[in-house]
């Protein structure tokens, strides 16, 4: 094996710029730095631990749960920098907080997308794992951002996510010109024939770094466009933001009540 310029086991890692104790075991995933503003707004209190290149970190409290949050940028490569380098100062629990566009029709701009599973369009995961590999979220993640949804009584969907590396020809759009990728004029339909929901740029190699980890994560994403309709308002990320931020109090909860039944995972005989 050669030797690695960035030694990975650094105590401070090289691109998030955190070390062991300034993340929660559980971390928010949004893409835009100026993302982090709106998730912090939500918590009781909050300290921003690290800000290097698009990786902006901080950590609070939510409902007195720990939860940090780390942006990511756009894109699977960046965020798997994140899930590798979260991973290696103790993180156990991601959760990608974003926006995506629907591709159902009964879809509205402001919903909420809950991922069980993600088609793997984005060419990261390939690089770590055969491609019959499947992107799944973990249940307990899902169950939990489900029920923090209903608590906070948002409109949301679940079901499965395409995570593409293209925002233009990857999506199906045009690019510059008119410029259409060979297969792009079919894409949408063949999606929404096979009764995927949303498209976005991140969650598949986020699932699949993190299942292979052995670690747990899920995605929430705010809708912003509906690809059927023509609609299009950035609006609802604060919903996404609160979902996912309940839902880490409920995973802790949920990970109490299993250490007390002394079970390893959750299950519909327990509550919380």
């Amino acid at each position: 094996m050669p030797g690695d310029s960035e030694d990975p086991n650094a105590e401070v890692q090289y691109h998030v710029a955190v070390g062991p104790g300034d993340v929660a075991d559980a971390v928010l995933l949004p893409g835009d730095p100026d993302r982090v503003d709106k998730v912090t707004a939500l918590w009781e209190d909050h300290e921003e631990v690290a800000h290097h290149r698009e990786y902006r970190t901080a950590t609070g409290t939510y409902d007195g749960a720990p939860v940090s949050v780390t942006s990511t940028g756009i894109g699977s490569p960046s965020a798997t920098i994140a899930v590798e380098e979260l991973a290696r100062v103790g993180v156990e629990t991601f959760i990608r907080v974003g926006s995506c566009g629907a591709i159902q029709p009964d879809m509205a701009v402001g919903d909420l997308v809950i991922t069980t599973g993600a088609v793997r369009q984005e060419g990261t995961s390939d690089e770590y794992v055969r491609e019959d590999y499947p992107a799944t979220a973990d249940g307990e993640v899902v169950s939990a951002l489900v029920a923090a949804a209903e608590r906070l009584g948002y409109d949301y969907h679940v079901g499965v996510t395409m995570s593409a590396d293209s925002f233009y020809a990857g999506q199906g759009r045009p690019g510059f010109g008119g410029f259409e990728a060979a297969g792009s004029d079919a894409l949408i339909e063949e999606l929404q024939a096979a009764n995927v929901k949303n498209v976005e740029m991140e969650a598949a190699a986020i699932l699949t770094v993190a299942s292979l980890y052995g670690l747990r994560a899920g995605a929430v994403c705010s809708v912003y466009a509906n690809r059927v309709t023509g609609e299009f308002r950035t609006e609802g990320a604060s919903r996404a933001a609160e979902t996912a931020s309940l839902a880490v109090k409920l995973l802790a909860r949920m990970d109490e009540v299993k250490r007390e039944a002394g079970v390893d995972r959750w299950h519909a005989g327990l509550t919380i």
